[in-house]
């Protein structure tokens, strides 16, 4: 596999100015309708790791993968080796998938759906379309990995292969699975089997939020679902107090019993994990009493570093015997509202003495430092605070970095001008359900600083380039050189469903075709900036605001914010798809 040549440093290098970025040009000359990029820096620096250095080697911060990484999954093919992948909507390529050999240390080693053969019907799709929940497992009868999942625009289906580090098949509908979330579940005796939400039995919910889960038998063979689904849990783990969305499960067979785990409550602050335990894979399915194993909604809303929305989690057990589980869940700044979106958490599962597990006890806190003795902490770490500087040396982007709906090949090139990421201007701007002229990451810290390097002059007054920050199509903000007529801008806008507007700008001189531009984010409020002498110097051009805009909490959805590149000739075209796309619950 070929990597992306990136540059990581663990310890935070920009906040204070970024005065040096590692630039291998004073200045290149500006090309039509294009916007080349020389580099992006990206560094976190939030205040709870650096008050709370990790105790030892063995020791990790949760989340374990920081920022916009969420409905985990997790396996392992009984060899040492685990993976886990995350969900992506319609961000491309599709379900990023990390490999770990403890647990502790894990790297990114590519996607799971990095062709647009797995990844149909992204076009007009909302940013919170596309992508639910994946789900991976090891099938040992066949030695091959299962990666099933649910495209809200195109049905259920699943990818195979036995190299998890390489390509994946294409995808295999499933139309006899109805609903959301599927999870293989291979058993002992070599059978399969899918389980996934559904609607209410007959499809005529008794209240809102009225779902089921349900069980298939799969033919690995045939690569088919036999039999009939059969309903194994109706409305959730105490029915008679309406639980809503019984979602995200996984079936697991430990001693002599079948557990199978759901989430319930939604994605928000009522979120939570429950289990379930049977003779046979079919159920009856008996609620364990002490539910739920895993919740943060009965916790004080005031306690210092609130981890919240804690759900949707799936187990692994290792070589020695001892279960660990990941799960979803946010860590807000104030009022509920951060910009990093549901984040994978890790704890060890412990089991009472007549076997069921549990993640957190009653009312205790997710721990934000864990111990996993033995282990010896790497360099390449996804969690605390890290910086990441890309100099676009290699022709392909590395695995941090997305696009919209689509590879958008027609709108960038790595090789174009070697050395730069160039995108072209197009007919196309962020408000829209399309494929964009965008690269983005995710934002993976509270407290962060983006700088990049830009050679570009706009020729019309459309037309315009820079960094947006997006978290969907309506709340965006873009930092970008722009002109009216004859005169010239560094400027921010703010995106929403009625258009742009300018909140902050300042002039620069028409010749300016080389600059650099810097923005950073402070909690709830970002700030904007440009230089036009190689970062010696910084010229504002909007602070203090309001980062809140942009969060989970005023947007809804289910994605976080992601920043980077962007190029369009349509900056002043209106928003043309400002219909809003409400998938089962937002916040």
């Amino acid at each position: 596999m070929t990597h992306k040549r990136t540059h990581i440093a663990v310890a935070v290098a920009c906040l204070a100015g970024l005065a040096g970025c590692g630039s291998r040009m004073s200045h290149i000359e500006p090309q039509s309708s294009v916007a080349m990029f020389d580099s992006f820096e990206y560094s976190g620096d939030d205040a709870f790791y650096n008050a709370n250095p990790l105790p030892d080697e063995s020791s990790y911060y949760n989340p374990v993968l920081a920022g916009w990484y969420s409905d985990p999954s997790i396996c392992t093919n009984g060899q040492g080796d685990y993976f886990l992948v995350t969900s992506t909507f319609t961000y491309f390529p599709g379900v990023p998938i990390f490999h770990s050999r403890d647990l502790v240390n894990w790297n990114q080693v590519g996607h799971v759906l990095t062709r647009p053969s797995q990844l149909v019907n992204m076009e007009k799709q909302h940013v919170s379309g596309g992508i639910f929940a994946p789900d991976i497992a090891y099938n040992p009868a066949n030695k091959t990995y299962y990666m099933v999942t649910t495209n809200v625009g195109a049905g259920n289906f699943f990818v195979k292969t036995q190299d998890p580090f390489g390509e994946w098949s294409d995808p295999v509908m499933l139309p006899e699975v109805a609903g959301i979330d599927p999870a293989f579940f291979f058993d002992e005796d070599g059978k399969a089997y899918i389980v996934n939400n559904d609607d209410a039995p007959d499809g005529k919910p008794e209240y809102d939020g009225h779902r089921t889960v349900r069980v298939v038998e799969f033919d690995t063979e045939k690569d088919e679902c036999v039999g009939e689904r059969r309903i194994v849990v109706d409305k959730g783990c105490r029915p008679e107090e309406k639980p809503i969305w019984c979602e995200g499960p996984h079936i697991y067979k430990v001693g002599d019993y079948y557990y199978l785990m759901t989430a319930e409550g939604g994605t928000s602050v009522n979120h939570s994990e429950v289990i379930y335990r049977g003779a046979t894979p079919f159920g009856p399915y008996e609620a364990w009493s002490g539910n739920p194993i895993l919740t943060q909604r009965n916790l004080d809303a005031g306690r210092d570093n609130p981890v919240t929305c804690a759900g949707h989690a799936d187990m692994v057990q290792t070589p020695e015997g001892d279960w660990w589980g990941v799960f979803l869940a946010c860590r807000p700044v104030a009022s509920d509202k951060e910009n990093l979106g549901r984040e994978t958490f890790m704890l060890p599962v412990r089991w009472t003495e007549d076997g069921w597990p549990r993640f957190v006890e009653d009312g205790q806190q997710v721990p934000l430092v864990v111990s996993k003795p033995g282990v010896k902490r790497g360099d390449a770490v996804t969690f605390g605070n890290y910086s990441r500087l890309d100099e676009f040396t290699d022709s392909i982007l590395g695995n941090e970095w997305m696009t919209l709906r689509g590879p958008a090949s027609d709108y960038y090139s790595l090789e174009s001008n070697p050395g730069f990421l160039t995108i072209r201007c197009a007919d196309v701007n962020s408000s829209e359900k399309a494929e964009l002229p965008y690269v983005c990451r995710r934002l993976n810290h509270h407290d962060f600083c983006c700088r990049s390097r830009v050679t570009f002059l706009p020729e019309h007054d459309a037309q315009a380039a820079g960094i947006l920050l997006l978290k969907d199509e309506t709340h965006q903000y873009l930092l970008a050189r722009t002109c009216r007529g004859d005169r010239h801008y560094v400027e921010v806008r703010k995106i929403t469903g009625e258009g742009s507007d300018v909140v902050g700008e300042t002039e620069a001189p028409r010749e300016l075709s080389t600059f650099d531009l810097r923005v950073e984010g402070k909690g709830l409020e970002y700030a904007f900036s440009y230089s036009d002498n190689d970062g010696a110097t910084w010229n504002t051009v909007a602070e203090k605001i309001d980062a809140g805009f942009t969060s989970t909490n005023e947007a809804g959805g289910f994605t976080g914010t992601v920043v980077g590149p962007y190029a369009t000739n349509a900056l002043t075209m209106p928003a043309r798809n400002g219909d809003e796309f409400m998938a089962r619950r937002t916040r």
